[in-house]
This record gives structure tokens, C-alpha cells and sequence, in this order.
């Protein structure tokens, strides 16, 4: 597995990066399966091109941590991401982005807010009450949002202009060379009905395409798990299969 895939990287790496693994843990995908990473820190110098190195090669990010699975005899998770030139909205995408015309986005700098931190617990309870982040307290909301070395954005989702419109979704993203990021995204959960999340990506897909950006990456894809299934509907996408990213081809 190559991990750092450029020279200039490789020397930040040898200077200041060191990579560690995880103890094994019950994997959240794959019942009874076990799970390990590795990870790294990011908060170094360089951090900017560390990152967009190693979201190359899989990695994700939480808060100053870059991670990817390392799981022993498993490569069920498979590290994703659109190429917006070539995506088109099918007949079935082009319905939810009628069904969220009113919506507005607003880019907002990694600042966290109540507001926010409010819609992500109705989000939780609603959708997610027995998942790792359900216990989530606002310290730990800020900590997600602010605590990126990289450029990171919060793009927030109205109903008109603000000051007086509801939040109703936002999406902390970051801001890779080549494309955007998807690290986490929430919304009201009484707009399930409007295919909420699967909006939320085509909007990126569009803004990336508005900004000359080459990819949406959309973390990771477990083909057998229900939770990650939607991501497969996003065609073309690729997958980094070794160290190589290829396009998701439906098997025969």
C-alpha cells in the first residue's frame, strides 16, 4: 500500500509524520467483523498538502486525525469518489433536486454554531439514536467543526436568505486540491421525505462542477452494508482498489 505517493510528501512525512494502528473494535458495517486503522496526525506544517496526499490514497479525515482502515484479511471498505465531469443527473436525481429548489446554500468558515449543533441532535435522535455519535455534546460538535488543520468549510442549507430563515441541512466539507470532501452532513429529519442526503451530494457534485474541481469524495463504500448502498447510486464512481482508483463497474 503506498501511502505517501509524491517526493515532497514522503520528506514531510520522514521529518514530522508517524503512522499508528488501532486496537482491534467491532466493526459498524460488517456484523462480526472486527475493524482496525491506521492513523496519523495532520496537525503538522505542510498539513494542506499532507492531506490532499493522503485522501489520495484513502485516507479521511476527523478533526486533526487522518485515518484508514487496516483491517487484517478485509478491504471490505472501499474509498470513493465521483468524477463531476462525467456525472449527469439521471431522471431520479433530477426529482430530488426539484423536490429542494427553494433550498439555499451558504458557505460558512469552520465556525460552529447552536444552531447547528441543535439540528445535529435532531438529526441524531431521528436517524442515528443507537450510532457513535448519538452521545455527541456541543463541546464535541465544536471540536469536530473547529478542529481542522486544512481548509474546511461549512455550508449551510436555507430556506431563503438569512437572518430570519430556518437551517434546515449543513455539511462540513473539505477543500482538497482537486475536490471536495464530504465529511459529515445532517439535516432536518422530518425532510427524509425529500431525499435530504442524497441532495446534499448532488448539490457538491454541481458546486465542483461550478469551481472546475475534478471530484466529490465521498468516503468510504462497503458493498454488503446497507448503511453505505446509497453511495453506489452515484455513477460514474470510483473506487481505489490497491493503489489504483478505478471506475465501479456492476458485477455480471
Amino acid at each position: 500500500m503506498k501511502i505517501i505517493d509524491s517526493p515532497a510528501v514522503r520528506g514531510i512525512a520522514n521529518r514530522q509524520l508517524r503512522f499508528y494502528m488501532t486496537n482491534p473494535a467491532p466493526c459498524p458495517y460488517l456484523e462480526g467483523k472486527s475493524e482496525r486503522k491506521v492513523f496519523t496526525n495532520l496537525a503538522v506544517s505542510d498539513a494542506e498538502l499532507l492531506h490532499d496526499a493522503l485522501s489520495h490514497s484513502g485516507f479521511r479525515r476527523s478533526q486533526s486525525i487522518a485515518y484508514r482502515p487496516a483491517c487484517t484479511a478485509c478491504n471490505a471498505c472501499r474509498a470513493t469518489r465521483i468524477p463531476v465531469a462525467d456525472f449527469s443527473p439521471t431522471k431520479r436525481w433530477r426529482r430530488v433536486l426539484k423536490k429542494n429548489a427553494s433550498l439555499i446554500r451558504e458557505p460558512k468558515r469552520p465556525t460552529a454554531t447552536r444552531e447547528q449543533y441543535n439540528l445535529l441532535k435532531r438529526y441524531l435522535d431521528g436517524r442515528h439514536a443507537h450510532g457513535g455519535m448519538a452521545g455527541m455534546n456541543l463541546r464535541d460538535y465544536v471540536s469536530m467543526v473547529e478542529g481542522s488543520p486544512v481548509p474546511t468549510v461549512v455550508f449551510e442549507y436555507r430556506e431563503g436568505p438569512e437572518p430570519d430563515s430556518t437551517l434546515i441541512a449543513a455539511a462540513l466539507v473539505d477543500v482538497l486540491k482537486d475536490g471536495l470532501s464530504m465529511v459529515y452532513s445532517f439535516f432536518e429529519p422530518e425532510r427524509a421525505t425529500q431525499s435530504m442526503g442524497n441532495f446534499i451530494i448532488l448539490d457538491h457534485i454541481a458546486y465542483a462542477q461550478e469551481l472546475n474541481l475534478d471530484y466529490v469524495y465521498l468516503g468510504y463504500w462497503v458493498e454488503s452494508s446497507p448503511k453505505m448502498g446509497y453511495k453506489a447510486d452515484f455513477r460514474p464512481l470510483e473506487i481505489l482498489d490497491g493503489d489504483e482508483w478505478r471506475i465501479l463497474e456492476d458485477e455480471a
